[in-house]
C-alpha cells in the first residue's frame, strides 16, 4: 500500500515536496475509530515505548524505595531536550538513590537537543555528557531497577541483563503479548526497541489515556494502577516530557492541559493518549489513542508537526485557543534572512471515521 500524502511543502504556490504517512485512532477495546492509510503498518516504537517501560520500575516498588516524585517519573518517560531542568531532576534522583551518573551508557550523540543549551555549553567550552542525552531518563529506569534488585549495573543495556528483561516484560504486557513473541531491534541509544502494528500503538495509548477502562478480564488491567501513575506524572509535567522550546509533545500538552498526552519517537512516529471528555461536535467521548507515522522519517519535523495538529483538530480534540497556540506547528513556515515567509507546510488529508469507510 502506498501511504497517502498528509502534508505538502509549498513555496509561493509551487509544491516542492510531500510527506506521506499513516494515522490510526483506536479505543481501549482496540476498535479503530478513524484512520488514514494502513493501520497494520509495522513500526518500531523507539521512544514511544518509554511510558510503558517505566511501569517495570513502578511495579517493582521503585516509588517507595526511592521516594520518586512525579517530575522524576515524567523525565524517565521522556525524550527530553537536555536542558538544565532535566539534568537537575535526574542528578537529584541519582544522589538520593546512590546511583552513579557515570554508569549511563546512552552516549551523548546529538545532546542536548535544546539549541539554547547547546549554544551555552559551546560558549563555555563544556562538553555535553550522557545525562543530557534524550534517552538518559529511560536508561535511569534500568539503573534504578538494578539498584533496587541488587543486580550488577554494568552493561545494564544488554538485552540479557535482568533490568532489560524486566523492561521487556512490561512492554509485552502493555501490548497484550509475551516477551518471547516480541519482535526487537536495537534503538539509537543502545537498548532494545520493539515492533508493533500502528493500530496496536494506538490502542496502547488509549489504555494509557484511561487505564480504568481496561476490561477486568484483560491481563493489562493488572498494571492499570501503574499506568495511571505514569499518565498523571506526565500530564502534570509537560516540560519534562520534551522541553521548553519548539518541542511539539510539550506544546500539545500545555495547549490542551489534562486533555491529552503526547510522546514522540524517532523516525517520525508519535503516540497520543486522548483522555475521556468533550470534543468539538460531541458532548462526550471515551478515551482513545492515536498513532501517527510519517513515511520519510521527517527530518525537518514539519510533516509530523502539521499532520499531528491537523489530525487532532479533525478528531475534535483541538479547537479555538488551542489551535491558535499551536499555529506554528499546524502550518510550519520557513523564513528567509529578512524574516519573510519563503515556504510553508500544509496538512492535507481527511481522517475518515471507519464506519464511513466500511459503509
Amino acid at each position: 500500500m502506498v501511504a497517502p500524502v498528509v502534508a505538502r511543502q509549498v513555496r509561493n504556490g509551487i509544491e516542492e515536496s510531500v510527506h506521506r504517512g499513516d494515522i490510526v485512532e483506536a479505543d481501549v477495546a482496540g476498535r479503530i475509530i478513524r484512520q488514514l492509510g494502513d493501520p497494520d503498518r509495522l513500526v518500531t516504537l523507539r521512544s514511544t515505548v518509554k511510558p510503558f517501560g517505566l511501569v517495570a520500575l513502578i511495579e517493582a516498588g521503585g516509588i517507595a524505595a526511592f521516594d520518586l516524585q512525579p517530575d522524576e517519573l515524567a523525565v524517565m518517560a521522556s525524550s527530553h531536550s537536555g536542558e538544565d531542568l532535566h539534568v537537575r531532576t535526574l542528578q537529584g534522583l541519582y544522589r538520593r538513590s546512590g546511583v552513579s551518573q557515570a554508569l549511563l551508557a546512552c552516549g551523548s550523540e546529538g545532546a542536548p537537543l535544546d539549541e539554547l543549551t547547546a549554544a551555552r555549553l559551546a560558549r563555555d567550552g563544556e562538553k555535553a555528557g550522557p545525562v543530557r542525552h534524550m534517552c538518559s531518563g529511560q536508561h535511569t529506569v534500568s539503573l534504578l531497577l538494578s539498584r533496587l534488585r541488587g543486580w550488577d549495573p554494568t552493561e545494564y543495556w544488554r538485552s540479557s541483563h535482568p533490568s532489560q528483561i524486566a523492561y521487556r516484560a512490561a512492554v509485552a504486557q502493555a501490548y497484550g503479548t509475551t516477551p518471547t513473541k516480541l519482535r526487537t531491534a536495537i534503538d539509537g541509544c543502545g537498548v532494545e526497541t520493539y515492533a508493533f502494528h500502528l493500530r496496536e500503538v494506538a490502542r496502547a495509548f488509549a489504555m494509557l489515556a484511561d487505564p480504568s477502562a481496561i476490561p477486568a478480564d484483560d491481563a493489562r488491567s493488572e498494571v492499570a494502577a501503574s499506568l495511571t501513575i505514569v499518565r498523571d506524572a506526565m500530564l502534570a509535567n509537560p516540560e519534562m516530557i520534551a522541553g521548553r522550546h519548539d518541542r511539539l509533545d510539550t506544546s500539545l500538552m500545555k495547549a490542551a492541559p489534562d486533555r491529552l498526552l503526547s510522546k514522540a519517537g524517532m523516525e517520525a512516529l508519535r503516540g497520543i493518549a486522548i483522555l475521556p471528555g468533550p470534543r468539538s461536535g460531541t458532548s462526550e467521548a471515551g478515551a482513545t489513542g492515536m498513532a501517527i507515522k510519517i513515511e520519510d522519517g521527517d527530518g525537518y519535523d514539519r510533516g509530523t508537526w502539521a499532520a499531528t495538529v491537523e489530525a487532532l483538530r479533525q478528531a475534535g480534540v483541538l479547537d479555538g485557543g488551542a489551535l491558535r497556540d499551536l499555529a506554528r506547528y499546524h502550518r510550519p513556515t520557513i523564513l528567509d534572512p529578512h524574516g519573510r515567509v519563503g515556504a510553508e507546510t500544509i496538512a492535507e488529508f481527511v481522517l475518515a471515521p471507519v464506519g464511513e469507510l466500511i459503509g
